[in-house]
């Protein structure tokens, strides 16, 4: 990775950019958009593939930002979009085996049934 500033002259540190894998993400139904971009576009400009569950009230905003992504040349699979309600969807997406990152935004009732989906596979999660 590239050095970053030395914090002592008997230390060296670097910073390494990979990507993670598969980024999960669950969004409320408040700023649909904004909080889509604000959790897609990171994960992807980290070279990681994402899916993401937005809110059941909410969901037309989120796919037409894939539909647009798609359009723009982004490839099949890299952005996806799974619809349905919170409870059933949210749970299996955040334990779901090959899910890498799980990132929700949300209420602290359902967060910690997010938090619990994603402990069973030790899935790394931003609540």
């Amino acid at each position: 990775g590239k050095a970053s500033a030395e914090y002592s002259g008997d230390h060296t540190s670097s910073i390494r950019r990979e990507a993670v894998g598969v980024v999960a993400t669950i969004t409320p139904w408040n700023y649909p958009l904004q909080m889509a971009v604000w959790k897609v576009i990171p994960a992807l400009a980290a070279g990681c593939s994402v899916v993401i569950k937005p809110a059941e009230l909410t969901p037309l905003t989120t796919l037409t930002l894939a539909r647009l992504a798609t359009e723009a040349g982004l490839p099949d699979g890299v952005f996806n979009v799974v619809t349905g309600s919170g409870i059933d969807v949210g749970t299996a997406l955040a334990g779901h085996p090959d899910v890498d990152v799980v990132t929700f935004t949300g209420s602290t009732a359902v967060g910690r049934r997010v938090m619990a989906a994603a402990a069973v596979h030790g899935h790394r999660t931003q609540l």
